[in-house]
């Protein structure tokens, strides 16, 4: 069974790794879709990504969980994506419970992903800056 999930995967950590462990508990397959470095840009502002697309790709290329990575421009992108993803399962973070997930009507199901403690990206870039500045 083939398994989606998606993100920026700008800054690798713990939380990632938990997430795509537990993604591919699910099926055989898994496959994730990454934010082009324009659209990161647009999502997170103009310091981000810290890591160009084509390092995050390679980064989770290396992973033994994720099988195949693809990379997405925009909503209309990501949604084909994962409706040639072929996928049954969509693994999205708790954070996104009762929001519009984009891609959804293409999977048979949603699974949501309880984020580990205060791991993130965004959490990670601002300890640096803080510890910078000390």
């Amino acid at each position: 069974m083939r398994i989606w999930t998606n993100g920026c995967f700008d800054i690798l950590h713990r939380g990632h790794i938990e997430m795509l462990a537990y993604a591919k508990s699910l099926g055989d397959y898994l496959i994730v879709g990454i934010d082009s470095d324009d659209r990161v840009k647009k999502l997170k502002g103009a310091p981000r990504p810290i890591n160009n697309q084509e390092d995050r790709k390679k980064m989770l290329e290396v992973i033994q969980y994720v099988d195949h990575v693809v990379i997405f421009d925009d909503d209309e992108n990501l949604e084909r994506s994962i409706k040639n993803s072929k996928a049954h399962t969509m693994v999205v973070g708790s954070d996104w419970e009762g929001k519009e997930i984009i891609g959804s009507s293409a999977v048979s199901r949603v699974v949501y992903f309880d984020r580990l403690r205060d791991y993130s990206t965004t959490n990670i870039i601002e300890k640096v800056n803080n510890d910078i500045r000390i």
